[in-house]
């Protein structure tokens, strides 16, 4: 370890078992020194393990819906005092289609159902961006960094409406990346990673097809859940200070590879 985040603070979005990569990007802030809030929304904490999170890191928990105002207004609130000062780093690592969820297919999609994933997924991180802007709750050269996929460049069939979310989500990135650099000196980037098997991701049809075939893909293979939450703390120490705006391609280089020798082995 680097001490590369001792005395930073933070909030963590959307850690619910030990296979999310908000999990594991928690358990390297705080072997890095870092010190932070955990939050997710009620019902997913009812679900998850969230609460052995907090006891090993020595952090406390704040329910909060990302897509509540008032919600995300008394997590920032609270997180401040308990934490001591202004944030640090903010990792948003949320994602939910319910179009997904019941298999309906793209071409047939609920409207009300893609409204909901919309704002779970994508919207909540304009809203906790904005939260954080108003009330000037980041400290200069602070990060803050969502999670993405490559899908919102590429055509995945089985990715569904996530793959607009993820696009809309890439937007945002870039649109409050500007403000917030130029009022705050704050940086907001999101990470494009492989696909992993977090309990999120297997809900998605065929997601072990995906995770194969981008690993035979990938030069370097796919990047874990682990290698991501590293990769995380990068971007929240002050070593990619002028990092912004970016969808950053966290993949063993699937993004930019035509077809591999694998796969055409494969087809030969």
């Amino acid at each position: 370890m680097y001490n590369l985040l001792k005395g930073k603070r933070g909030i963590i979005f959307g850690a619910l078992d030990e296979n999310s990569i908000a999990w594991k990007t928690a358990e390297r802030v705080h072997a890095e020194g870092g010190k932070f809030v955990l939050t997710n929304a009620p019902i997913a904490m009812r679900m998850g393990q969230i609460k052995q999170l907090a006891e090993k890191t020595g952090s406390e928990i704040i329910p909060a819906d990302a897509t509540n105002m008032d919600d995300l207004q008394n997590l920032v609130t609270k997180s401040m005092e308990i934490l001591g000062g202004k944030i640090d780093f903010v990792l948003h690592s949320i994602g939910m289609s319910v179009n997904v969820r019941k298999n309906i297919p793209y071409t047939e999609s609920n409207y009300d159902f893609t409204e909901k994933g919309w704002d779970v997924s994508a919207l909540s991180f304009h809203k906790v961006c904005q939260v954080l802007y108003k009330n000037d709750a980041m400290n200069e050269w602070g990060s803050i960094v969502a999670l993405s996929y490559m899908a919102a460049q590429r055509t995945f069939p089985d990715y569904n409406d996530m793959a607009d979310n993820k696009a809309y989500l890439e937007s945002i990135a870039r649109s409050f990346g500007y403000f917030f650099g130029k009022e705050k000196k704050v940086r907001v980037n999101t990470i494009s990673q492989s696909p992993t098997p977090t309990t999120a991701g297997q809900g998605v049809k065929g997601f072990d097809g995906f995770i194969a075939y981008a690993e035979k893909m990938s030069p370097l293979g796919n990047a874990t859940a682990q290698d991501c939450a590293d990769y995380t703390v990068s971007l929240f120490s002050d070593l990619t200070r002028k990092v912004t705006m970016q969808n950053l391609f966290h993949d063993g280089g699937f993004s930019n590879t035509g077809v591999s020798q694998e796969v055409i082995e494969k087809f030969s």
